[in-house]
């Protein structure tokens, strides 16, 4: 499994683990507790044995090392052993250009190579629903990389999730303290239907099992209906117990950034890396994360599946509570 301590990749492991599956993770991350599989913020050091609810149980390694190194890859992940399945969860932190190469597509080829040297039959890739319409350079990446998976001797299974609700969560500590949220445009311009980790989990462990996901390309969301940030913003007041207050912000001040640093950026590269989160942020706020239908020309709520029952307004009720935590990581725009 690649990408364990990732928040989707920590509810994986929880729930492969808990049908009984002996999972090595690889890595180079700082590891984390073995106690706290139980919970969000779990994690693992060494290996361990995870029990689940029915009894059944699964042994979890870590295994350290480089996933940029095809060299590590096969020295320290592979190891030369026999494996069933690849499980990646594995995405680039930023989303700049050299990042999204490196992780999202060369790192899985380096895996995908090993994979099938070490009698792997199936893959299971977590994608985004965002490559379908790819114009940042870590949706060309994962799509280079999709691409090459299907055209590979292997099983594959390409799962391209709709938003998470830690992605939606950040701007729940403006209305606690009384702040406006904020909104692009009128807050109606993009619509999700937003999935829970432990859902998609749960999807993702299926794919090994399920002939229908095999060699497909799976778009899932979560329990409809498809909300948008406005939506969002009226959940987050409900649930603190306040009356909603909006705050519009230009969808083009976002352009207009990623235009002024991307032209300094060509002379410094953290400016251009600047730049390029600008452009994931503007994408973000003007795209929808629905299937999109091409024919039509629009995105399309209804043609988006739809998997697991916990609701975004549950989680958002929790995380006001303290009940849970969101690592949102360097993709934040709020």
């Amino acid at each position: 499994m690649l990408g364990a301590t990732g928040t989707i990749g920590r509810a994986t492991l929880r729930e492969l683990a808990a049908r009984g599956h002996d999972v090595v993770c690889f890595g180079r991350r700082r590891p984390i507790s073995a106690p706290s599989l139980s919970s969000p913020g779990a994690g693992l050091a060494g290996a361990v044995a995870f029990a689940g609810a029915d009894g059944s149980a699964g042994r979890i390694e870590l295994r350290r090392g480089d996933v940029l190194d095809p060299a590590s890859v096969a020295r320290e992940g592979f190891r030369g052993e026999r494996f069933d399945a690849v499980m990646s969860c594995m995405a680039s932190r930023t989303g700049v250009p050299r990042d999204a190469w490196a992780v999202d597509h060369d790192a899985h080829r380096a895996v995908l190579d090993g994979a099938g040297e070490s009698g792997v039959g199936h893959f299971v890739l977590l994608s985004a629903i965002c490559v379908q319409k790819p114009r940042l350079a870590f949706q060309h990446a994962k799509r280079a990389f999709e691409h090459a998976l299907a055209g590979s001797s292997l099983t594959w299974s390409i799962v391209r999730p709709t938003a998470f609700f830690k992605s939606l969560s950040g701007q729940i500590e403006r209305v606690r303290a009384g702040r406006p949220f904020l909104v692009f445009g009128d807050g109606a311009l993009t619509a999700c239907k937003p999935i829970a980790a432990e859902d998609l989990a749960e999807y993702l462990a299926d794919c090994l099992e399920d002939r229908d996901r095999h060699d497909r390309i799976l778009p899932i969301g979560g329990p409809g209906p498809a909300l948008t940030p406005r939506d969002q913003g009226e959940l987050i007041f409900a649930a603190a117990g306040r009356p909603p207050r909006f705050r519009s912000v230009p969808p083009a001040l976002l352009s207009v950034a990623a235009g002024v640093l991307g032209s300094v950026g060509r002379l410094v590269q953290p400016l251009a890396d600047r730049a390029e989160m600008a452009r994931i942020g503007h994408y973000y706020a003007t795209e929808s994360m629905l299937v999109w239908d091409p024919v039509a020309d629009r995105y399309d709520a209804d043609a988006t599946p739809e998997y697991g029952s916990r609701t975004l307004v549950e989680h958002y009720r929790r995380r006001l509570a303290g009940e849970v935590e969101d690592d949102r990581g360097e993709h934040a725009v709020f």
